[in-house]
């Protein structure tokens, strides 16, 4: 498992906390204790801000218009391709694709850079720990195009099996491997960089679903070598329905549009259409625009509070997680990964998860029950489900001290 830090950096989670107007709710009669950040996390009061100072003093379309509004809607709009670009460290502007998140990034790749490359016989390499966003476009795109999907098993601490990785990855048929950064069920880190050089010395790109990362640790696309990375903004802070695809600037260039609209040309006529280069080409029709300006506010927020900071916090509240919970009467940890994010699954013995997740719940402890969209993992474990308390920047050791006193009311309650 993983190695407690007997040290953390000064971190005032009080401060934090103070700025995310949600967790003062009552629910029950009870304070809230808000465990499923995996799910999708709550916002700051700074980017609930930054929303309604847009629509309120500075919404319209952008790219279109020559009018003060439309000006200021733009600017703040490319800024914002801007600072996400800093965040991942891409190499330009040109790289960062606006998507409406992480499925729809790697559904773009799937169906552009997928089809036009993949060939019968070639291979599609993913692990066990996928979420299905990262399974189905790659099943679809197999199905067409005549490739397999070829699927890395997990032992049963929830890593990846990497005997079985380097013999798969070395068979000469891989183009594409497709992988979590962090697993969103176990909260696993898997090792990336060994994982990113071994497909590009086979000859494989390197797709990678960022959802779980991003929000949890310092991400550089361009010292991983990634060559698509893809994000949701509602992870980390920011809004629903926005994300982004970085994907390296050759490939973009030669990846054909997936979507016809607006936006996305330079000229068309009944004759013939020419497209916008990247990330224009990508993006048609009018986009989330409050959407990005609000992610790199979260953004912001989030550097403001330091993301090695927020990453140390999460760590300790990890660590402390398991020991708490292994005092569980019948309690199991799946997943017990030497290296993890802030993500604990468990199940209880005789006890269905949705029924812990109904009495957590009467004691206003926020968890997610449920496969979490990771079916054929919780099938490698023999278990339909399971329980998931994931962990954010604004969570507490107090907070896992009131899950388990709520996971103990759970198996009195239940017998």
């Amino acid at each position: 498992m993983m190695t407690d830090q007997k040290t953390l950096p000064v971190y005032d989670v009080e401060r934090i906390r103070a700025d995310f107007p949600i967790l003062a709710t009552q629910v029950r009669g009870k304070p809230l204790v808000y465990f499923d950040n995996a799910a999708s996390s709550q916002k700051p009061r700074q980017v609930l801000d930054v929303e309604r100072a847009v629509y309120e003093t500075s919404y319209a379309n952008v790219h279109r218009g020559v009018h003060y509004l439309s000006e200021k809607a733009t600017s703040a709009y490319e800024a914002a391709r801007e600072t996400v670009r800093a965040w991942l460290n891409a190499a330009s502007e040109r790289e960062i694709v606006f998507t409406r998140g992480t499925t729809e990034g790697l559904n773009l790749v799937a169906y552009t850079w997928g089809r036009a490359n993949l060939k019968p016989g070639d291979e599609i390499l993913i692990t066990h720990l996928e979420h299905h966003s990262n399974i189905v476009p790659w099943q679809i795109v197999a199905e067409q195009t005549g490739a397999r999907l070829m699927v890395v098993p997990v032992t049963d601490t929830g890593e990846v099996d990497q005997d079985a990785f380097d013999r798969m990855i070395a068979g000469g048929r891989v183009k594409i491997m497709a992988v979590a950064h962090v697993s969103n069920a176990l909260g696993t880190i898997l090792p990336l960089q060994r994982m990113i050089d071994a497909a590009h010395a086979a000859g494989a790109i390197a797709v990678i679903d960022g959802a779980q990362a991003l929000p949890h640790m310092r991400v550089d696309v361009r010292a991983l070598d990634a060559d698509f990375y893809a994000v949701s903004s509602h992870k980390a802070y920011g809004p629903t329905g926005f994300g982004v695809l970085y994907g390296k600037l050759p490939l973009l260039e030669a990846m054909p549009p997936w979507q016809g609209g607006g936006d996305m040309i330079e000229t068309v006529s009944f004759e013939k259409t020419t497209y916008a280069p990247p990330p224009a080409k990508f993006e048609a029709g009018t986009p989330h625009i409050v959407g990005a300006i609000a992610f790199a506010a979260a953004l912001d927020y989030l550097a403001a509070v330091g993301v090695e900071a927020v990453a140390a916090h999460e760590h300790d509240l990890t660590v402390y997680a398991h020991e708490r919970l292994r005092e569980i009467n019948r309690l199991k940890i799946v997943g017990e990964a030497r290296e993890k994010a802030g993500v604990v699954s468990f199940a209880i013995d005789g006890i269905h998860p949705h029924d812990i997740g109904t009495i957590l719940d009467q004691q206003g402890i926020a968890v997610r029950t449920g496969h979490h969209c990771t079916q054929p993992l919780m099938a490698r474990f023999g278990l339909p489900a399971t329980a998931r308390a994931s962990f954010g920047m604004y969570n507490t050791r107090a907070e896992v001290d009131a899950l388990v006193d709520g996971l103990r009311k759970v198996v009195k309650f239940m017998g």
